[in-house]
């Protein structure tokens, strides 16, 4: 086995390595290594920014190491005590195994699932006594903990920090020692975590792990960090027509991040594109629409992403028309339905409130003229309902 080349590999992209050499000594072990990537069940849907840290750990999947997904179903049947007004809340474990179940379809995209290892926390933290507890808190000083950049500046702040927080990742990094991992991954904001997994680990005789960070991928806005409370996103389910006009509505400013983070391309024609667009011979729109179709063919095949190409040259430079459009049947006694119960009824929005807001921002058009959020119809049938520049709708009777 070539340990420089493999380690070169493993290594690209990555913010953090805690540390290079002793991962080559790994390597040089000739066995498998045993990746851990923690799974935050908070929700089903998996993102471009999910992505970014999955195909890392495809890469060690395709050196020949074992992928090991950890699910957090211990701490999220309590919740998130981030001390933060948008903490979590509590979930069932009904709630997380259904949202596992979706989320290792998606991840499949990305992974070899049927070599993938996928374990739940409370397998070894349920079992735990409050002697246990005590004694595995003995192993992390507080001065260690407010060494994380979030406790650090609320306890500058005068901000109370319960000491239950401090539980968090302490619990998180009990994984790392429960799996024996060699390596593991996550994005940036992880290495504190990380780092307490390897701390944990010396402490229990155990080789420490190898800590290895990602970084994180912005949203569709390019300032904050992709997510979906943002409505920034761009998800791996989302239909090739929406994914190939959520990439073209990134900022010219971030297309080689996109390239380098969000595509399969390697290094040395993500750096030949880059030069081509600082000396112009490449122009920032037909760049993105060359990562339009990258990232579409990854997640739907070349055909689609052709389609989406052709979808988006017809509905959003021309201004046409798709050729196909769904239909949504309307009951015959709700024709004087207003637009904002619409929009509720055939999904677009989850509450009138919301509905009134994309009205409000000039994101529905009707046959293709923007509306007054106090529309109505003394007859919707026939009408073509847009959301954005991707979504149709044709509103028909039953």
């Amino acid at each position: 086995m070539d340990v420089d080349r493999s380690l070169e590999r493993l290594v690209e992209r990555c913010v953090d390595v805690i540390s290079p050499d002793e991962l080559a000594d790994r390597l040089r072990l000739g066995r498998p290594l045993r990746v851990k990537l923690g799974i935050d069940p908070s929700g089903p849907m998996l993102h471009l920014g999910h992505a970014v840290v999955l195909r890392k750990l495809r890469d060690f999947q395709d050196a020949g190491h074992q992928a090991i997904l950890i699910v957090g179903d211990f701490t999220a049947r309590i919740g998130d005590p981030t001390g933060l007004s948008n903490a979590r809340k509590p979930r069932s474990a009904e709630e997380i195994r259904a949202d596992m179940q979706s989320y290792a379809e998606q991840a499949g995209l990305i992974l070899d699932m049927r070599r993938a290892i996928v374990r739940y926390n409370s397998e070894w933290l349920a079992p735990l006594s409050f002697a246990d507890v005590i004694n595995l808190a003995g192993k992390i000083t507080v001065a260690r903990m407010l060494e994380r950049d979030d406790f650090t500046k609320r306890f500058a702040s005068g901000s109370p920090i319960g000491l239950h927080e401090f539980l968090y990742p302490l619990s998180q990094a009990y994984d790392s020692v429960a799996i024996e991992a060699d390596v593991e991954l996550g994005g940036t904001e992880q290495l504190f975590n990380l780092m307490v997994g390897r701390r944990l680990q010396e402490e229990s005789r155990q080789p420490a792990q190898i800590c290895m960070t990602l970084p994180i991928l912005e949203g569709t806005d390019g300032v904050q960090r992709m997510g979906k409370s943002l409505n920034n996103y761009i998800a791996l389910r989302d239909v090739p027509e929406q994914m190939f006009g959520k990439v073209m509505s990134v900022p010219d400013t971030l297309i080689m991040r996109y390239y380098r983070l969000a595509t399969t391309l390697v290094a040395a024609e993500c750096d030949r594109l880059e030069a081509q667009l600082q000396a112009g011979d490449v122009s920032p729109r037909d760049a993105k629409v060359r990562l339009a179709q990258e990232i579409v063919a990854t997640y739907h095949g070349p055909e689609a992403a052709r389609e989406a190409r052709g979808h988006f040259e017809k509905t959003v430079v021309r201004k046409e028309l798709p050729d196909e459009i769904a239909e949504h049947r309307l009951a015959s006694d709700a024709e004087g339905v207003s637009l904002t119960k619409l929009l509720v009824q055939i999904g677009w929005a989850k509450s009138n409130r919301e509905a009134q807001r994309l009205i409000e921002q000039g994101a529905i058009k009707v046959d293709g003229e923007r509306v007054m959020p106090a529309r109505e119809s003394d007859s919707w049938n026939g009408k073509v309902l847009q959301k954005g520049n991707h979504q149709f709708i044709r509103i028909v009777k039953r």
